[in-house]
C-alpha cells in the first residue's frame, strides 16, 4: 500500500500544488485514525499546516483514486476472462487517470446487451464492415451481394450494406480519437435548450423563465441549471444538451473518410448514425452528468458555507431564558430554561385573537418572569411572531430584559425528532418547540447539532442536488464548526458530543452514561474510565473537549494533553506554576518558542500553546449583538418602495441574498443590489445572521416577492 500511496501522493500533489510529503503524511495519518480537525489543529509539523479545506480534499480524492483503482482491476479481469489483454491495452488501462479514459478503453470489452450490430455479426456482415472501411473504389452493392442469406434475413444487397453500416457505427462509436474529439467539442461548445413541454405551459408556469432559452451548458450558473433539471424531472421542460450537430459530425469524418468514392458514402452514412444514435447521447449524458455535478458541488458549497455561519452565530450565553414559541388560534407555548438550558416549567398564554385573553397573559408572563430570574426572552419567528414580540415589549417588567427573535426553521423537525423525545418524553411537540427556541438562542451550536443540516434552511435547491455529497459536506461542516469551538465535557448533550474528533454516536452516549452515573468529570484523565474510550479516542477527542471546573487548567483550554509537559516545562523555566503563565501576560513574553520545540511537536505546536495559554478556552465566536425590527412594520402589506429598514440575513445563494425584515416573508437582495461594485460571489459582502440596512424597491403583494437594495440603503 506504500508504493500505491507514494503514486497517489505524487498525483494529488500536482493537482492542489502541495508537496508530496504533505499528502503522503496525510494519508498516513488518516489510514491511522486521524480526523480532520485533529490533523488541522495537532498535527501542523506532519502535514506543513495544511488547514481543514486542504486536508478535505486530499481526503476526498484519495477516495476517487481508491475507487478509480477498483475499477481498473475489474477492467483488467473482465478483459483477461475474454483473453483479449494485449500488453498495449494493459499498459493504456493501467496508466489511465480518469474513469472516463477507463470506460472509454472498456468500451469495445463491454458485455453489451443485443444492438443492431451484433445482431449484424450474427448475420455474418462484419467482412462486409472491413471491406467498406477499407473505401477502395469498388461497387459497394456489388460486394454486398455475395452476403445476401434469406436463412440469416439478409434478402438484398441494401440488407447487407446496413447491417454492415451498423457495424461501422459501433466502430465509430468505441473509438477513443472519435470520443475524444466529440467529448471536446461538447466540453466547448454545447449548449442546453429548455422548452415547455406542449400542453403544460400554464401548470408549469414557475418555470417560465426557462421556456424558449438556450446557452452554453457549462457557463450557466448552477441555480439555472438545477432549476431547468428539475422542470424536466417534473415533467414541465424538454431539454436537449450538443453543440452543433454538423460541426460534430465533419469532426468524426475527418478521421474516419479515407476517398471519394461510392464506399465512402457508405461510410458517411454510418458515421452520421454513429453520431446521431450513439455519440451524441452519449455524449449529452455525460455532459449532463458534468454541468449536473458542477451545479451541486456550487449548491453543495453554498449551502456549506451557510450552514457553517450559522452554527457559529454568536451565542448569548447562559442566562435564565423565558422562550415562546408563537402562535394565534392554539396559543403562545412559554418555557422556562435555566442557564444550562434544563426545562423548569412550561404554559400557554393567548395574548391574540381570536381568544384575546390579554390581561391574563401579561400577568402569567410577569409571574414566571420574576419566578424564574428570567433574563432574556427568546421568540420564535414564524406566525405570530412579529406579534408576540410587539405584545412582549409592552410589558412593564421589574427588571431590564432582552427579547430577541429567533430563527425557529427545524424547530418543529426536532421537536417531533426522536432526540426531541428521548430528551423529553412527557411532554408534546410544542413543548419541545419552544425549549429548541430557547436554546438556540443560547448557543447555537449545542442546539442545531440535533437537526438535520438540510431542514435549517438555508440552502439552494437542496433536495436536487446529490444527496450522498450534500450529507458528506454538511457533516464536514459541523464537525470543522463543533471542534473549531470545542465541547464543555460536563454540560453537552449526546448529539453535540458525537461530532467531537474521534468519538461518534456510541462513544458520546457511552460518555453522557458515565456522566449520568458517576457525576462530572473533573479532569480529562478521566474520560479513560468511560467504557470503549482508549488511547485512539482520547489522543482524537481530549484537545476539543473541555472542562470548565478543573483543577488543572490546562483542561479548560485547547492545549492537548500531549503537550501538558511542554506548558510545564515552560513553567518551571520561568520558576512559576502553569496557572500564573496563563494569568500573567508579562510571562508568557519571556517565553522564547524555539527553546522548546521537540521531535514531535515543532514550532508550530509551541506558537498554538502560546496562543491558547493567552486564551485559555475562550470562545471563538463573535459576541451578541441585539437587533430589533421596524415596530411598525408587520406584514407584506405595510411595506412601501423607499422604505429603509432593518433586516437579518437568513440565507445565501448564487444570485443574492435573503433577508428577513419581520414581515413573515423574506425580500430578496439580489446581487447587483448588494454594493456599488460589481459583486461576484454574495458571500465577499454577507454572511448569514449579520445584521443589515435594506431599502424597498418592490413589493409583490399576491406573489409574495419583496425585492430589496442594500446598495440603496447605503446611499
Amino acid at each position: 500500500m506504500t508504493d500505491q500511496n507514494n503514486q497517489f501522493a505524487e498525483m494529488i500533489a500536482r493537482e492542489l500544488n502541495l508537496q508530496p510529503w504533505q499528502v503522503f503524511n496525510t494519508i498516513k495519518l488518516m489510514e491511522g485514525g486521524a480526523t480532520i480537525p485533529f490533523m488541522a489543529r495537532y498535527r501542523k509539523e506532519m502535514t506543513g499546516s495544511l488547514d481543514e479545506v486542504q486536508l478535505a480534499a486530499i481526503r476526498d480524492r484519495h477516495q476517487q483514486l481508491m475507487e478509480l483503482e477498483k475499477r481498473r482491476e475489474y477492467i483488467l479481469g473482465s478483459v483477461q476472462e475474454q483473453e483479449k489483454l494485449t500488453p498495449e491495452l494493459e499498459k493504456q488501462i493501467r496508466e489511465a487517470t480518469t474513469l472516463t479514459a477507463l470506460e472509454d478503453l472498456y468500451l469495445p470489452y463491454k458485455p453489451k446487451r443485443k444492438t443492431r450490430a451484433t445482431i449484424a455479426r450474427e448475420k455474418g456482415l462484419e467482412p462486409l464492415a472491413k471491406i467498406l472501411m477499407a473505401q477502395n473504389p469498388v461497387d459497394p452493392e456489388e460486394k454486398a451481394e455475395a452476403f445476401i442469406d434469406p436463412e440469416k434475413s439478409v434478402n438484398s444487397a441494401e440488407d447487407a450494406l446496413a447491417g454492415a453500416r451498423d457495424i461501422i457505427a459501433e466502430w465509430v462509436n468505441e473509438s477513443l480519437p472519435a470520443r475524444e474529439q466529440v467529448r471536446n467539442l461538447f466540453t466547448r461548445e454545447a449548449m442546453i435548450s429548455s422548452r415547455p413541454v406542449k400542453g403544460k405551459e400554464l401548470e408549469g408556469i414557475h418555470y417560465q423563465n426557462y421556456y424558449d432559452t438556450t446557452e452554453q451548458i457549462l457557463r450557466a450558473p448552477s441555480h439555472r441549471i438545477l432549476a431547468m433539471f428539475r422542470g424536466e424531472e417534473e415533467g414541465f421542460l424538454r431539454l436537449a444538451v450538443e453543440p452543433a450537430e454538423e460541426k460534430a459530425i465533419a469532426r468524426l469524418n475527418r478521421i474516419f473518410l479515407k476517398g471519394d468514392n461510392e464506399v465512402t458514402r457508405q461510410v458517411e452514412m454510418a458515421v452520421k448514425d454513429a453520431y446521431k444514435r450513439l455519440l451524441q447521447p452519449s455524449m449529452e449524458t455525460e455532459m449532463r452528468q458534468l454541468a449536473k455535478q458542477k451545479a451541486d458541488d456550487e449548491a453543495i458549497k453554498v449551502f456549506a458555507g451557510n450552514l457553517r455561519q450559522l452554527l457559529l452565530a454568536a451565542p448569548l450565553g447562559q442566562k435564565n431564558v423565558l422562550a415562546i414559541d408563537p402562535g394565534f388560534r392554539t396559543g403562545c407555548k412559554l418555557v422556562c430554561l435555566d442557564r444550562q438550558g434544563r426545562l423548569l416549567h412550561n404554559e400557554t398564554i393567548y395574548p391574540h385573537p381570536p381568544q384575546n385573553e390579554v390581561r391574563e397573559a401579561v400577568a402569567k408572563v410577569k409571574n414566571l418572569v420574576s419566578a424564574y430570574g428570567v433574563e432574556a426572552i427568546a421568540i420564535g419567528n414564524g406566525t405570530a411572531g412579529r406579534e408576540t414580540e410587539n405584545f412582549i415589549r409592552k410589558i412593564p417588567f421589574d427588571r431590564p430584559l432582552v427579547s430577541i427573535m429567533v430563527n425557529e426553521s427545524g424547530a418543529s423537525v426536532y421537536s417531533a425528532s426522536a432526540v426531541a423525545r428521548e430528551e423529553f418524553p412527557e411532554y408534546d411537540v410544542t413543548v419541545r418547540g419552544a425549549v429548541s427556541i430557547g436554546r438556540r438562542l443560547m448557543d447555537p451550536l449545542a442546539e442545531l447539532v440535533k437537526i438535520d443540516p438540510k431542514s435549517i434552511g438555508v440552502g439552494q435547491y437542496q433536495h436536487d442536488v446529490n444527496q450522498q455529497s450534500l450529507q458528506h459536506s454538511l457533516e464536514d461542516t459541523v464537525i470543522s464548526c463543533v471542534n473549531q469551538v470545542g465541547v464543555e465535557l460536563n454540560t453537552a448533550s449526546k448529539q453535540l458530543l458525537s461530532y467531537v474528533s474521534g468519538l461518534g454516536p456510541s462513544i458520546a452516549g457511552n460518555i453522557v452514561e458515565h456522566r449520568n452515573k458517576n457525576g462530572a468529570f473533573r479532569s480529562r484523565k478521566e474520560l479513560l474510565k468511560v467504557k470503549r474510550f482508549g488511547d485512539k479516542a482520547f489522543e482524537q477527542a481530549a484537545g476539543f473537549l473541555r472542562i470548565r471546573d478543573a483543577e488543572n487548567p490546562l483542561d479548560r483550554s485547547a492545549v492537548h494533553p500531549e503537550s501538558y509537559d511542554i506548558v510545564q516545562r515552560m513553567a518551571d523555566s520561568l520558576g512559576c506554576t502553569v496557572k500564573n503563565l496563563i494569568e500573567q501576560e508579562e510571562l508568557r513574553k519571556k517565553i522564547m518558542p524555539e527553546h522548546f520545540v521537540t521531535q514531535s511537536a515543532g514550532l508550530p505546536t509551541i506558537n498554538d500553546i502560546l496562543q491558547e495559554l493567552a486564551k485559555p478556552g475562550r470562545d471563538p465566536r463573535e459576541q451578541f449583538d441585539l437587533f430589533e425590527f421596524d415596530n411598525s412594520i408587520n406584514s407584506i402589506e405595510d411595506l412601501k418602495p423607499g422604505m429603509i429598514l432593518n433586516g437579518i440575513i437568513t440565507n445565501i445563494t448564487a444570485f443574492g441574498a435573503f433577508v428577513d425584515i419581520g414581515v413573515h416573508q423574506d425580500g430578496l437582495v439580489h446581487v447587483s443590489q448588494m454594493a456599488n461594485r460589481f459583486v461576484r460571489d454574495p458571500n465577499e459582502v454577507v454572511k448569514l445572521t449579520q445584521k443589515v440596512r435594506v431599502k424597498v424597491m418592490d413589493v409583490d403583494v399576491a406573489r409574495k416577492r419583496i425585492s430589496l437594495s442594500m446598495k440603496e440603503a447605503a446611499g
